[in-house]
């Protein structure tokens, strides 16, 4: 075994960059997923993203269906894509170039990769709240443009450090963090139980369908983010894992989350119903909670979101390397770290609506992602293995070069796609001509644009790759 291979089955550190991983490495087991996708959703985010959706009319049983449409729609398909990590052994980026072609597939990496940029911020300015409302609460520290600074400096250099470390440093801190919040979550919601004017709660009539579509659409972008990451945890798995627990404990450890943080907002929107439009995503648990909840379900919460940064930052350094950027893993996390500090930075102390930006984010974040998954899900459903040789060979001789570096049948589809979903797309800075259509209006444009990129992916015609000869188990076609 090399060195490298030896590093990486013992050691912390994970060395291995964009490589397929080896059949003797491939030790990992389908229940490490049920944490990484519970830390995943470890944000209060959710909770705003709650009271948002009951502010817009909903009342509790339509955010309950909400609640419980969502995780199962996006984190399906971060559980179904997620399969092609363990039939190639390679990130999800990576895996794309053999359905895009070795050029093509830096057109969706890019809008990928700054995609992340937008979601790795907003991450780091909700932690970096966090931080700040602790102080507040505990003493008497107040904002300031400096304090903001320092927090976000601090988040973000923690970020980096668990992401850089790889996935096992990763897979144990999600563990802990599951098991810890899980507990402070269910403190939280007997003091909510037992303080709630649930006469209130129930009382409320209900919204329109339109407005619960749309808030399964808005819940759901976050898991929609994660699904071209999906690989990237599962290439360490067995070819013979069963697909079935990838989809499964990607559902289930996103609902467990998703669920009752998304009720408990839409609850606590009852009697703070200004909580959707808080200047900040955070404070308001100090208002809400007493402070020996407050403060240490604050303190969970900011570990998940160094989770969830650090779990996006591992995958960006990923795809920064498929771009072509020449640098080892941990560089290119770097990369990210440095945007986030500059970004996060304008939207503390620039920016005049956190709430309106992050939604206005979801919403273009849902549709660029989208294009992608509508064609490299339709090319996993006929796809047996993938060439690993072919797939790190970016010269001419690669079995993945097709024509000019391009598939342009896939590049086609993802392309009009994109453009379609974005016509159907109306946030506070834009709105497609089609945003006033029944799609639009009920916030489909995700939908429209997954959909759209598979049929035309499906019926165009293809010209198959040149095939290496397949190894041991490469022929494997597991099942759903």
């Amino acid at each position: 075994m090399s060195t490298t291979a030896t590093a990486e089955t013992e050691g912390a550190l994970e060395t291995r960059g964009l490589e397929p991983v080896p059949d003797s490495e491939r030790t990992g087991r389908t229940r490490e997923l049920f944490p990484t996708w519970v830390a995943a959703n470890i944000s209060v985010l959710l909770l705003t993203m709650g009271a948002g959706i009951a502010t817009n009319g909903l009342n509790f049983w339509q955010a309950l269906v909400v609640a419980l449409v969502s995780p199962l729609l996006s984190y399906g398909l971060v559980g179904l894509i997620s399969i092609a990590g363990k039939r190639g052994g390679s990130p999800g980026m990576t895996l794309s170039r053999a359905v895009f072609g070795q050029r093509g597939n830096l057109f969706p990496g890019s809008l990928i990769w700054v995609a992340r940029w937008g979601w790795e911020t907003i991450n780091a300015v909700t932690g970096a709240y966090a931080i700040i409302t602790v102080l507040d609460i505990c003493f008497g520290v107040e904002s300031s443009t400096w304090l903001t600074i320092v927090t976000l400096v601090a988040f973000v250099a923690c970020t980096f450090l668990i992401s850089g470390l790889g996935r096992k440093v990763l897979h144990i801190c999600n563990t802990w963090a599951t098991y810890l919040f899980g507990a402070f979550s269910v403190l939280v919601l007997v003091y909510l139980v037992a303080n709630t004017p649930w006469s209130d709660v129930f009382s409320r009539s209900a919204g329109s369908t339109a407005a619960m579509i749309a808030g399964i659409g808005t819940i759901a972008a976050g898991g929609i983010s994660w699904v071209p990451t999906g690989p990237d945890f599962t290439r360490y798995l067995p070819r013979n894992a069963s697909s079935k627990a990838l989809v499964g404990n990607a559902i289930g450890g996103a609902g467990i989350v998703v669920v009752p943080m998304v009720l408990m907002g839409a609850v606590m929107a009852v009697s703070t119903p200004s909580l959707s439009k808080a200047s900040d995503p955070v404070s308001f648990l100090g208002e809400l909670l007493p402070t020996w909840i407050a403060v240490p379900y604050l303190l969970m919460a900011l570990i998940g979101m160094l989770l969830i940064n650090s779990m996006s930052m591992y995958s960006a350094g990923f795809t920064a390397m498929t771009l072509g950027i020449k640098v080892p893993r941990t560089w290119a996390v770097s990369i990210n770290a440095i945007i986030s500090l500059i970004f996060g930075y304008l939207l503390m102390n620039v920016a005049t609506s956190f709430i309106g930006s992050f939604i206005s984010f979801l919403t273009l974040l849902a549709v660029a992602f989208s294009a992608w998954i509508g064609v490299f899900g339709i090319d996993m459903l006929s796809r047996k293995t993938y060439d690993a040789e072919a797939l790190m060979d970016t010269k001419r001789t690669s079995a993945y070069w097709y024509k000019a570096g391009f598939a342009w049948q896939a590049m086609t589809a993802w392309a009009i796609a994109l453009v379609m979903g974005l016509l159907f797309t109306k946030v506070d800075w834009f709105s497609g001509p089609l945003a006033t259509s029944w799609i639009g209006r009920n916030g489909l444009g995700w939908l429209a644009t997954i959909l759209i990129a598979a049929a035309l992916y499906a019926v165009l015609p293809r010209t198959p790759a040149a095939q290496a000869p397949q190894g041991k188990g490469d022929s494997e076609l597991v099942s759903a």
